[in-house]
C-alpha cells in the first residue's frame, strides 16, 4: 500500500464540519461583497458622482481608497480619507 504525502487527514465527521464551516464563509461573504455594493450605490446617489466604488488593491493588501469606475476622477486614497 502507497503511503500518503499527507500528515493529516480529516475523518468523515472532521471533513463535515469544514463544508458546513465553507457554506457559512461562502454566505459571509457574499452577505459582506452585497453591503459593500449597497454602500457604494448610496454613496454614488448621495455625492451625484457616477459609478463611485472602494478601490481593492490587485495584491490583496487591502483596501486602496475611492474612485469610479469609469476612471474619470481621481484616485482618492486610503491616507486621504482617513484623515
Amino acid at each position: 500500500m502507497k503511503k500518503s504525502k499527507w500528515k493529516i487527514r480529516p475523518t468523515k465527521k472532521q471533513l463535515a464540519v469544514m463544508k458546513a464551516s465553507w457554506n457559512l464563509f461562502k454566505e459571509i461573504q457574499d452577505a459582506y461583497y452585497n453591503n459593500i455594493f449597497n454602500l457604494e450605490k448610496k454613496m454614488s446617489k448621495e455625492t451625484g458622482i457616477k459609478d463611485l466604488e472602494f478601490i481593492h488593491d490587485s495584491m490583496c493588501m487591502g483596501w486602496a481608497g475611492i474612485g469610479n469606475g469609469e476612471r474619470t476622477m481621481k484616485l482618492y486614497q486610503r491616507e486621504e480619507l482617513e484623515k
